[in-house]
This record gives C-alpha cells, sequence and structure tokens, in this order.
C-alpha cells in the first residue's frame, strides 16, 4: 500500500494497480477488507485480483462492490472454518496423544524419590531453599511439590 501511493504521488496520471493472488491474502476480516477497498478506491489505486471468483480487475462501482463485499464476507467464513479445523484436529491428536500417555511439555523435575526426600528434610525443619538446592530444583518447583502432596 504504501509503494502504490509512493507511485500514485510521483506519477499522479498513471493508473496504479495493487495486484493480489488471493482477496484472502489481502485482510483479515471482511471489515477490514471493505474498509481497505474504500481507501484503494480514495487514493485512485486500482486493485487486481490474480486469482479466485472476482479474478481481474475490482470494478469498486455498483454492482462490483456488492460482489466484492459479499465475496469478502463469504473469504472471512472460509478463513475461520480452516481455523476451526485446524484446531478440531490440534485438540483430537493431543487427546491421541494423551491416552498413549504421552502428554507434552517438560519432563517432570520432582519424581516420587525427591519429592519423599524433600518431605523428609523438611519435617525435620531444613529450610526450603537448602532442600531445592540439595535437589538441584527451584524453591518455586519445591513449594508447588509440597502442596501438591498435601
Amino acid at each position: 500500500m504504501t509503494l502504490a501511493r509512493e507511485i500514485r504521488a510521483a506519477a499522479p496520471r498513471q493508473s496504479v494497480v495493487l495486484s493480489v493472488v488471493e482477496m484472502k491474502r489481502l485482510a483479515r476480516s471482511a471489515t477490514e477488507l471493505m474498509s481497505l477497498s474504500a481507501t484503494l478506491q480514495a487514493d485512485g489505486i486500482q486493485l487486481e485480483l490474480l486469482s479466485g471468483p472476482l479474478q481481474g480487475a475490482y470494478d469498486p462501482n455498483a454492482a462490483g462492490a456488492i460482489v466484492f463485499a459479499v465475496l469478502a464476507v463469504s473469504a472471512e467464513v472460509e478463513r475461520e472454518g480452516i481455523r476451526e479445523g485446524i484446531r478440531e484436529k490440534t485438540l483430537e491428536g493431543l487427546d491421541t496423544a494423551a491416552r498413549k500417555g504421552n502428554h507434552g511439555g517438560r519432563p517432570a523435575v520432582m519424581d516420587a524419590d525427591k519429592l519423599a526426600v524433600a518431605r523428609a528434610r523438611r519435617a525435620k525443619g531444613e529450610s526450603v531453599t537448602a532442600i531445592a538446592k540439595a535437589l538441584g530444583v527451584s524453591r518455586t518447583t519445591l513449594y508447588r511439590a509440597l502442596a501438591d502432596a498435601e
């Protein structure tokens, strides 16, 4: 857009065409797309779509504007459907992995042995800082493990 405006300012009598592969690559939502269309029209910059239902030069007047608006909304709906599909497949994959025993994330630092040692040393009155240092864990990790164990 900046380049198109610069070209328009440098050569005001020359037509400037902004070419985009697909309408959905131009903006993230139908509202943003319609706003961009109005901005292009106000700046005297033409829009050309290289693929999709409005392939070719876009006419911002009358019927062209209506078709553009409808296709902008359909592109947004399509994009949301794709996002939802990706989200669902990701959740299914995580669920499948969890059923197989893979829970992802970092491996646990505190195991049952370390927790037993920490509880015994804490019962003897040793400080959390000293215990954490001896076990090679942070104080936060130790406090969390002790709280979870209770």
